[in-house]
């Protein structure tokens, strides 16, 4: 499998109301951290992650994190 496009260096705190949400594992999303279809064609596709409360998250936008969609710090090691 190739890397994914790093999208950014740091991670994003998004506020989310309950629901079902896609995050980009490609990186190449124009509405990150969230997928907009940039990945058709390609051997990625988006992970879908279910909040069930409203919350702030830390959502991973290097696309290294091994904890998707979460961030796990892996901008770090880039």
């Amino acid at each position: 499998m190739s890397k994914p496009t790093v999208a950014d260096t740091f991670f994003t705190a998004v506020d989310l109301e309950p629901g079902t949400y896609r995050w980009c594992a490609c990186g190449n999303s124009r509405t990150q951290p969230f997928c907009d279809e940039s990945h058709v064609g390609t051997e990625w596709t988006p992970v879908e992650f279910v909040v069930k409360e409203a919350k702030r998250v830390k959502l991973c936008m290097c696309k290294h994190t091994q904890t998707p969609p979460y961030c796990d710090s892996s901008h770090n090691t880039l």
